[in-house]
């Protein structure tokens, strides 16, 4: 079986198993405790964020250790807007992960708040210049991905910050579908605030971190002990923060060599399928998409067909966002991108993780091809 859902999930990295088993056996102690036994568990703490903190560019004490991206960023969008006494405007876009446009919405709903969603265009790319048309003076914060993870696009997320700043407004990005495979130094992107995910890079699931500038006020979204200097309470999770400095230190290490060549092996995959399926519709850019990230959508079948008989084949991949899976209503990212609902529904992505080869993906394409002839044919009888 040929797993290609690693924007869904991937398999924790052993280094990271390795590292965390201690701290989910003897050394059992909440960071919190005045005491050895806390004391080391505490050290654990300090070690995993400072690890996380050279992989993000920032100072450890700017690391909040989350459950997860769909956490970090509602802790950063609610935080952020809720504490800064700037205004009570929003800017997303239409194509953000459903956690980004759910805080958002609460924040509309709840608390007043109204939103300006950016136009992007038919590969999902967000200019400068539709950023800085959309900004007002009561702008109070910019929610902008570095990378979609259902098509791939990635944001010039220093050029859009950069027009955020001139005009006052904090900006935070999603780099969960980012992390260990762009750089996400998040003084070189010029981001206030910027949010990843554990188990996109093998440390498992229920762990993650958020970065949030310096002295900047946050309004905790969960409230108790004060732990995270009081930006995040709750006993620590000690064994999955351990487990996210191991792999997002290593996934940093190996990108350089893992990037360039995971990129060259999905062109052949996309010009592969394209060539045996001359009605695909690759979505997303050609060009300035995540290494590992290839999507299309097949008109005249149903998605999901083409998924059972890609699993049939061998091949493990999905229709999008794992998030919204079970979902009979097609995409709000195709949809932004001017996707026709109908051929929206058709939509596979295919995601690598970092142990595919230029052979797997060659093997995945042929699949592709008679996947897709397969249902087509079903769909003519």
């Amino acid at each position: 079986m040929l797993y290609l859902d690693a924007a869904a999930t991937t398999p924790v990295r052993r280094e990271a198993l390795e590292a965390m088993w201690p701290y989910l056996t003897g050394e059992f102690g909440n960071p919190s405790s005045h005491h050895t036994v806390g004391e080391r568990a505490a050290a654990a703490m300090a070690d995993a964020r400072s690890r996380v903190a050279g992989v993000l560019g920032c100072r450890p004490g700017e690391v909040v250790f989350t459950s997860g991206g769909t956490e970090g960023a509602n802790l950063a969008i609610k935080g952020l807007a809720l504490a800064n006494p700037r205004g009570r405007h929003l800017v997303t876009t239409g194509i953000e992960h459903e956690a980004v446009l759910a805080s958002v919405d609460y924040l509309v709903r709840v608390h007043g708040f109204t939103v300006t969603r950016v136009a992007v265009d038919a590969e999902g790319v967000v200019t400068p210049e539709a950023l800085a048309a959309a900004l007002r003076p009561d702008t109070t914060l910019v929610s902008i991905a570095l990378a979609n993870n259902e098509i791939g696009t990635v944001q010039d997320v220093a050029a859009l910050a950069a027009v955020a700043r001139v005009r006052g407004a904090l900006f935070h990005t999603d780099a969960v579908q980012a992390a260990g495979w762009l750089p996400v130094g998040a003084r070189d992107l010029g981001v206030d605030a910027l949010s990843i995910s554990g188990h996109k890079v093998g440390a498992g699931k229920g762990i993650g971190a958020v970065y949030l500038r310096g002295r900047l006020p946050v309004e905790p979204v969960l409230h108790g002990g004060g732990q995270e200097r009081e930006r995040r309470s709750g006993t620590e999770n000690v064994p999955g923060a351990v487990a996210l400095g191991v792999a997002l230190s290593l996934a940093e290490v190996e990108r350089d060599e893992l990037a360039p060549r995971v990129r060259a092996a999905r062109e052949a995959f996309i010009a592969r399928v394209l060539d045996l399926v001359p009605t695909a519709v690759l979505t997303g850019p050609r060009a300035d998409r995540l290494p590992n990230h290839a999507s299309f959508c097949f008109p005249g079948t149903s998605g999901e067909a083409v998924l059972l008989e890609l699993e049939r084949l061998g091949v493990v991949s999905s229709s999008g966002s794992a998030c919204a899976a079970g979902s009979d209503e097609p995409s709000h990212v195709l949809i932004a991108i001017g996707v026709p609902p109908e051929v929206a529904q058709t939509s596979v992505r295919f995601t690598f993780g970092r142990d595919v080869t230029e052979a797997d993906l060659a093997g995945a394409a042929e699949s592709v091809g008679a996947a897709v002839a397969s249902v087509a044919a079903v769909g003519t009888i």
